[in-house]
């Protein structure tokens, strides 16, 4: 069973950045997507960034192409998403997600994935 946690949110001013950390365990990933979503009060999850554990090709959201990085540590079964130039509309909470299978470069929607961290939480101040 995949197990996701979470862990870098907080609160911080425009303009600054945060690096959020989801830390994996419970199986090996060498055939496995692993991405951030976020969501915003009232609004649905959506997607942010998604990495292919074996090969590292990533794909960004539009929203956030260019100040965003999405990353893997193998060693340290851990996925990091890089947060630079943040803006009070990246206020959300941001979510680690798993699945096997191949990497597509595209946006994937919440259903494409069967784990699910606890969510971790992001405020940007104007």
């Amino acid at each position: 069973q995949v197990q996701l946690v979470e862990s870098g949110g907080g609160l911080v001013q425009a303009g600054g950045s945060l690096r959020l950390s989801c830390a994996a365990s419970g199986r090996t990933f060498g055939s496995y997507i692993m991405a951030w979503f976020r969501q915003a009060p009232g609004k649905e999850r959506e997607f942010v960034a998604a990495i292919s554990w074996s090969g590292g090709s990533t794909h960004d959201a539009d929203s956030v192409k260019g100040r965003f990085t999405i990353s893997r540590d193998k060693a340290k079964n851990t996925v990091y998403l890089q947060m630079n130039s943040l803006k009070p509309e990246d206020t959300a909470v941001y979510y680690c997600a798993a699945e096997a299978g191949g990497f597509y470069y595209r946006n994937y929607a919440p259903r494409d994935f069967g784990s699910w961290g606890q969510g971790t939480r992001v405020t940007v101040s104007s």
